[in-house]
């Protein structure tokens, strides 16, 4: 067929090129001059690769049949997603975050102005959640300092005061590098926000930072573990009577994977790590996909209120949404019990994770505007909204997207990804390959070596001030004096939605 490229033939053109022009530059060497000899040694590795591509390795069928030129298509492929992020996809189509998002934490992170010309790059259609301002905005000189006191409700002598509307998310060391953990915990200390340990073991690296810690005890309960898997009373009050602790969260499920354990690869799993969690080397780390002590309402309430008890301290539970009965009949075992947890972080189906099943990443988990809908509306319905807070967690990455969550009933913001894009994460995609390039989420030296601690720190302390300061002017913008007067009647949320109308209640 005419225009057709015979890659076939090319290739066996190629192949006996190669073999052809390794013989003259022999020749050419031995009779004209002996430089002639350096292109003889190149071109004879490439006849050796040739040959083994072509008749030894068995693996590949495409090396197999056009031998060296056959790999140009791997590298190709490999390359792929870094072509398409740089030279091919436009501003808006990059997921999980596109460019336009990633940006404006890149200038929030740098201290940089992040203003834009000539109007918004996104969509205004029928399925974008716009804010509702106000023809009289609020004074500045109105607005009421943010502060949410967690644990006041059960009148805890340690209750926590945040006094910005933003977290740091979990993030295991493990899933992480120690330099990123030392930069998101002295980044957490200068802007005054907590820092959430992740589900990694004994926090040690997140200890040395002196940040206030929200210590998450996931399903396998690393650094407050019996053999057995079972929480250990005596490790989990040792570690709650430090003064860097500050509140316990109970992991009951994560929005990447819900229904399914962490996953930590064996790719990344050091001796110290090893000896942190108390795992084995060599293998990956699934954790359980639920509490041994968890397995019915009733038994999930009583163990909140032991780890209350043991802990002395505020203590939360996250979950991703999923079975609406199942969380209606554990918010009623509450009541009966009289036990509640001090907050719920509410996790969507769109959070990150450093590895996760692909089955899991698209196909389970209810996004988080729709959850946090139905998780507030279960609240009330059942009557207990006003015996914990609410935290919300799921690419809340900037000011509109927090006055989102606040508005559909959060009381604060959890993020992870949007403080790894303060620290320059570059939306690689290899968090869980140990090969990440700007060295977040590895633990190879090399990679962390252009890693600067302090830089970084600067970083995530700039990127909470920059949003925090948006988020107060679009309060002004609203017109309310307090963040806790955000309410579904603050947002146009158009009929296509997600959220529909009688989740919301209003539109």
């Amino acid at each position: 067929m005419s225009g057709v490229v015979d890659l076939h033939r090319i290739s066996r053109i190629a192949n006996r090129l190669i073999w052809a022009l390794t013989i003259a530059f022999f020749l050419a060497g031995w009779k004209i001059h002996f430089a002639y000899h350096f292109l003889t040694v190149f071109f004879l590795l490439l006849t050796v690769m040739n040959f083994f591509y072509r008749h030894v390795q068995t693996e590949h069928t495409i090396l197999r049949n056009f031998g060296i030129l056959g790999q140009a298509r791997y590298i190709l492929e490999s390359l792929g997603p870094e072509l398409r992020q740089y030279l091919f996809s436009n501003d808006t189509e990059e997921r999980p975050f596109n460019r336009i998002e990633r940006s404006e934490v890149y200038r929030k992170s740098k201290a940089v102005d992040s203003a834009m010309s000539f109007g918004s790059a996104l969509n205004y259609d029928a399925n974008e959640i716009k804010i509702r301002h106000s023809m009289y905005p609020t004074p500045k000189e109105e607005l009421q300092p943010f502060r949410l006191t967690v644990g006041e409700e059960r009148g805890v002598e340690s209750a926590y005061t945040l006094t910005k509307p933003v977290m740091i998310s979990a993030m295991s060391y493990g899933s992480l590098g120690a330099p990123a953990v030392e930069a998101l915990g002295r980044g957490a200390r200068m802007a005054g926000i907590p820092h959430n340990t992740g589900e990694g073991g004994w926090p040690k690296y997140h200890l040395m930072t002196g940040a206030d810690l929200i210590f998450q005890m996931g399903t396998a309960k690393f650094g407050v573990r019996t053999e057995d898997g079972r929480l250990d009373d005596a490790r989990l009050a040792e570690l709650s009577a430090k003064p860097e602790v500050k509140m316990i969260e109970i992991k009951l499920s994560q929005g990447a994977k819900p229904g399914k354990g962490g996953l930590l690869p064996k790719e990344k799993i050091t001796a110290e790590i090893s000896e942190l969690r108390g795992v084995p080397m060599g293998k990956d780390v699934v954790s359980p996909p639920y509490h041994a002590e968890c397995r019915s309402p009733a038994a999930t309430v009583e163990f909140i209120q032991r780890v209350q008890q043991v802990s002395g301290l505020p203590v939360g539970i996250k979950f991703c949404v999923g079975n609406l009965d199942e969380v209606r009949t554990l918010f009623g075992e509450m009541t009966k019990q009289q036990v509640f947890p001090d907050y719920i972080a509410v996790d969507g189906g769109e959070g990150g994770t450093g590895a996760a099943p692909k089955p899991y990443l698209d196909g389970f988990g209810m996004p988080l505007l729709p959850a946090l809908c139905n998780v507030q509306k279960l609240l009330l319905e059942v009557g207990i909204r006003d015996k914990l807070k609410v935290f919300s967690a799921g690419k809340l990455i900037n000011a509109a997207k927090w006055v989102h969550g606040l508005s559909l009933g959060a009381d604060a913001i959890y993020s992870a990804r949007g403080f790894m894009l303060a620290m320059g994460c570059i939306q690689a995609l290899m968090c869980g390959n140990n090969t990440c390039p700007v060295g977040i989420t590895t633990h190879d030296k090399s990679l962390q070596h252009g890693f600067d601690v302090e830089d970084k720190a600067q970083r995530v302390k700039n990127y909470v001030d920059g949003v925090d300061h948006d988020f107060e002017e679009l309060l002004l913008s609203i017109g309310v004096k307090d963040a806790a007067e955000l309410s579904p009647s603050n947002l146009y949320v158009p009929p296509a939605s997600i959220i529909s109308a009688d989740v919301l209640g209003k539109s």
